[in-house]
């Protein structure tokens, strides 16, 4: 076999393995809402943090209002807004007398603002289970006791759920459904909550369940005041305490817009995506690299052979075959974060998109350009390994 066989043979079986994750996800990630009644409804406090959301605050903040859950109070903190934020709370407490909205306090040296807001909220809240959730979701009525439910039955002291991700606009189209293919498709779920693989474990910032006690007992959000991953390390630490971690499909009771826009969503991911690989260059750059020749070099050859640009070295059953996988893969992803099912076709642009915000992640961490919601970010001193 020559070497070109052996690259193509790499790439099939990079794609397999893919496809397996993704099948293996999708029969053994549960939804909320799949779990038995808990055997009791603690208190729970919804806490949200707010700044400049005056186009979606009200939609979030009425929709929690409405749960069904017998003990639970809502608390959102207006985080120094510019915008109508302040005024649509004010409103919203006439209307709802048992809404508690708090006023920021001044961000301290060494915090990040959301960091900062959702500790001010922890301290204030009064319930045995904090719920942390972003300003930009909406919730069923159901939501409050599904979670709680799925909390008690899993044995979780973190519960944390991946949304249906609402996507309007085209640039969201294709940039935000990356955010399955990524899951679905490099995590194993149950084996990395299994095996506790702390590094693989990924927590979702737009819907957190903590147990109090666990929640204070690695330090809350004092203990991750600067890192931009705040909910990922959270979810870490508390597995490296010997609590456990649960990741599950809230997309039948959560719904989201992230990002509206495209480039609210290049500037939303670009904070992130370094960070994840904790700015280390070589995996990361190493990462994207491997992903995009499995991915893209497939349909780009059987282009290139079709219109006759060129005869490149490579079986034809190989080429097929990966993007055969590629598509399925890429369907059964979508499917499931109930993105669009068209899309699929459209993977190649979606992967390019995200591999041109990864380089551009890069770039501003470590020249300190990245700026979230009005804020500039810290420059990182990123690692080579």
């Amino acid at each position: 076999m020559d070497i070109w066989q052996q690259h193509w043979l790499f790439i099939v079986l990079f794609l397999a393995f893919g496809l397996f994750t993704v099948v293996f996800n999708t029969l053994t990630v549960r939804r909320l809402d799949q779990y038995p009644p808990a055997p009791r409804w603690p208190r729970v406090s919804v806490l949200v943090p707010a700044r400049n959301e005056e186009d979606c605050i009200e939609a979030c903040v009425t929709s929690l209002l409405a749960q069904d859950y017998p003990d639970f109070e809502v608390m959102v903190l207006d985080d120094h807004s510019s915008d109508r934020t302040g005024e649509i709370l004010l409103n919203l407490t006439e209307r709802y007398p048992h809404l508690r909205v708090l006023t920021g306090k001044p961000l301290p040296p060494g915090w990040l603002g959301k960091h900062w807001a959702c500790h001010q909220l922890a301290e204030a809240a009064t319930g045995e289970l904090l719920l942390f959730t972003d300003a930009d979701t909406r919730h069923k009525p159901h939501m409050l006791r599904h979670s709680v439910s799925a909390l008690f039955a899993e044995h979780a002291d973190l519960l944390t759920a991946f949304p249906r991700e609402e996507v309007v606009t085209w640039g969201e189209r294709l940039i935000l459904p990356f955010i399955g293919f990524g899951i679905f498709t490099f995590l194993p779920i149950r084996l990395i909550q299994r095996l506790r693989w702390t590094t693989l474990a990924v927590t979702i910032g737009q819907f957190m369940l903590f147990r109090r006690q666990a929640y204070d007992a690695v330090g809350g959000y004092e203990a991750v005041r600067g890192e931009v991953l705040d909910d990922v390390r959270l979810g870490q630490r508390l597995i490296e305490a010997g609590f456990e971690w649960r990741l599950l499909d809230g997309t039948r009771d959560v719904v989201c817009r992230m990002y509206r826009g495209f480039w609210d969503a290049v500037d939303g991911f670009g904070k992130n995506l370094f960070a994840v690989f904790g700015y280390r260059i070589l995996p990361y750059v190493l990462t994207f690299f491997v992903v995009g020749v499995a991915f893209l070099e497939p349909p780009l050859v059987l282009l290139a052979r079709h219109w006759g640009w060129s005869q490149p070295p490579f079986p034809l059953l190989y080429a097929c075959a990966a993007v055969i996988t590629s598509l399925a893969l890429w369907l059964l992803a979508l499917r499931r974060f109930r993105f669009p099912i068209y899309l699929a076709w459209l993977y190649p642009v979606i992967l390019t998109m995200f591999i041109l915000i990864a380089a551009r992640s890069l770039v501003q961490a470590t020249t300190g350009t990245a700026t979230w919601k009005d804020r500039v970010l810290e420059r990182v001193s990123p690692r080579w390994l």
